[in-house]
């Protein structure tokens, strides 16, 4: 069964914001981003409710989490159903996030790579207006460095003392010198002071609290629910019961299937890493409770826009894969949640398709704040606003692999994270090019193929589709210099459909 949103509600408070058409220095909103890693969307009762019975529970009925305070920000904001890494990885997508631009413009293409100087953060251009900005929990944006906190380059954000590069453990320490990973840490010993999703929590709230007479914008990164698959008491237990069920998707033959869509990196103690996997999320949500009471106490709730969202998802076994870096639903489509209670329409569900590119710019015009830089990334804040877009918009997004470097230090060795794939994504349609010599160019009809298991791509009725689309990714990569549609093999079976139409 699909569930609805709830209806459309329009505060009496947003009359003014419409008038004016922005906000006036005086009315300027606090922003709250709550950004997770590696988070598979049907993991959110916001998302499953938006879903079919057999999309909304693949791993089964009763393998269900429970997330109210993520829940209550879609059901009194705006819900995106279909937002996508840009590259569903974690150094591009986080760089295309903070920059609003393309992983080929802002120079991280791949993981462990150092954000462009000339990238100019929405951090950076809130600070130029007015806004105290802070940086707390993961970066992934200064190369190797590990786990590197505080770093010298503050990327737009002047309070970055509790921010740091990359890394995942599971106990932070106090000390003289600033906090301090305990690497060699039993998770078990781990408590609501220690933890770091609850550590990153409370250092988010005292920021608030600081600033409350505001603007602010204050960024929480959360590692989790990123693997390894470890929380502390009493999450570790919460779900172990749970009778978790093969995806059927991984239950497919994958013959004649491109490489990116190969199951070759699962694990054999599936029930005890997807509980502890559920038990990381419960734990962000409850966080996500305690972010929403400090607001609503600090009495500053209804004029913060909160925004919830990831890096890029996990298959969590979906098709036999596990963790993300391809174009599969579980990879690369990722929660985007805006909460405004003093300036946006309530239950909103968005069917349009965005891309974390597009964050940027639409934050910034949601603003009024002018930008000082061009971006790659489209304005959609009349979306964020429940509105509706102009006829002659065109609702697609690209995604991409990761270049991978000659030689890197995080262990990405299955074959669907080495394959170097391109992708067009409409909220009806998804095509893949590839450069894998055997991989045959891959079009799925998302709305009667929501698995992702039939290629439409040398059906006849869908040959009008796929010109369109090879058209779009052509354009696209023209335009914002994609060097992956200058490969041969693509390049031939683009020009190939093209002049098919």
């Amino acid at each position: 069964m699909k569930h609805k949103i709830n209806k459309v509600i329009l505060p009496a408070s947003l009359l003014s914001v419409i008038v004016s058409g922005g906000f006036s220095q005086t009315q300027q909103p606090n922003i709250v981003i709550i950004h997770t890693d590696e988070h598979n969307f049907r993991t959110l009762g916001c998302y499953r409710e938006c879903l079919q019975n057999e999309q909304a529970f693949p791993w089964g009925k009763e393998a269900v989490v429970e997330t109210p305070h993520i829940d209550r920000l879609a059901h009194q904001g705006v819900l995106f159903t279909r937002c996508y890494a840009t590259s569903p990885v974690s150094s591009p997508s986080r760089a295309s996030f903070m920059s609003g631009l393309y992983p080929q413009n802002n120079g991280v293409w791949t993981n462990d790579m150092v954000l462009s100087d000339a990238a100019v953060t929405f951090g950076e251009s809130l600070r130029q207006n007015g806004y105290a900005t802070g940086y707390i929990g993961k970066l992934h944006l200064n190369g190797k460095g590990r786990p590197e906190w505080h770093p010298r380059r503050d990327f737009g954000f002047s309070d970055n003392r509790y921010m740091y590069n990359r890394g995942h453990w599971k106990k932070i320490e106090e000390t003289a010198e600033g906090p301090t990973f305990r690497k060699d840490a039993d998770v078990k010993s781990t408590d609501e002071q220690t933890f770091p999703t609850d550590y990153f929590t409370t250092q988010a709230i005292e920021f608030i609290n600081r600033h409350k007479e505001g603007p602010f914008c204050c960024m929480l990164c959360f590692p989790d629910p990123h693997s390894a698959n470890l929380v502390r008491p009493p999450y570790d237990t919460m779900y172990s019961r749970i009778r978790f069920k093969e995806p059927a998707t991984a239950l497919t033959d994958t013959t004649g299937r491109p490489a990116w869509s190969h199951g070759n990196n699962l694990k054999a103690d599936q029930p005890e890493d997807m509980a502890q996997y559920f038990g990381m999320i419960k734990c962000i949500d409850d966080n996500v409770g305690r972010i929403l009471d400090a607001l609503k106490g600090a009495g500053i709730l209804d004029n913060t826009i909160i925004i919830f969202t990831s890096d890029h998802g996990d298959m969590c076994r979906q098709h036999g894969l596990i963790n993300k870096g391809v174009p599969l639903d579980d990879s690369s489509r990722v929660p985007f949640i805006i909460s405004y209670p003093a300036g946006m329409r309530q239950g909103i569900k968005v069917e349009n398709v965005m891309s974390v590119t597009d964050f940027t710019p639409s934050l910034l015009s949601f603003c009024n704040i002018r930008p000082t830089t061009q971006y790659d990334g489209r304005d959609l804040s009349l979306l964020w606003k429940g509105e509706k877009l102009p006829e002659k918009y065109k609702d697609i997004v690209f995604m991409r692999a990761i270049t991978p470097k000659i030689k890197s230090d995080w262990d990405e060795s299955a074959t669907a994270m080495r394959t170097k794939w391109i992708s067009a994504v409409t909220p009806e349609y998804k095509l893949t090019y590839s450069e894998y010599a055997s991989d045959v160019p891959w079009l799925t009809d998302l709305k009667k193929d929501p698995d992702e298991l039939v290629n439409c791509y040398r059906d006849p009725a869908y040959k009008e589709i796929v010109s369109r689309l090879a058209a779009d990714l052509k354009e696209y990569g023209e335009q914002y210099n994609d060097p992956r549609i200058k490969h041969p093999k693509i390049q031939q079976e683009i020009l190939s459909a093209i002049l098919k139409k």
